[in-house]
């Protein structure tokens, strides 16, 4: 490897130090519903972010607090020396997509059906410490 190369990847290496992520993949709710919590959270500090989620009375945060503290846990894996207080983690992203569709058919009168759309999501959340701390 060429040390251009080297200090390109040494760089990248350190930003991504900083920040970590978990995903949730077919989580059983439609993208609508989870986005309506994924919009409560963004952008906010983590410790906001998990008390709003845990007073939530959606279904969807359950699943999404449990997510957060995931992406929690891997920051702390890749930061082992880091505080996790100190380091005043937030939600940088948090991206809500559409996942597996099952369809269904539902009789209808006179013969017809209609066609039910079970929906799913994959949910992406990134966590990001502030770079104050870690300079």
């Amino acid at each position: 490897m060429g040390s251009r190369k080297k200090q390109m990847a040494d760089a990248i290496k350190e930003r991504n130090k900083t920040v970590a992520f978990a995903k949730l993949n077919n989580c059983p709710t439609s993208p609508r519903k989870m986005r309506l919590v994924a919009d409560l959270v963004r952008g906010e500090k983590v410790e906001k972010a998990l008390n709003i989620l845990k007073f939530s009375s959606k279904e969807a945060s359950n699943r999404l607090e449990t997510l957060l503290l995931s992406a929690v846990a891997n920051w702390q894996a890749k930061n082992e020396e880091a505080d996790v207080e100190e380091a005043e983690l937030f939600v940088q992203e948090i991206r809500v997509d559409g996942g597996a569709m099952l369809k269904r058919l539902r009789p209808a009168p006179q013969g017809r059906a209609h066609r039910i759309r079970k929906r799913s999501n994959h949910v992406t959340i990134v966590v990001g410490a502030n770079n104050k701390t870690q300079s």
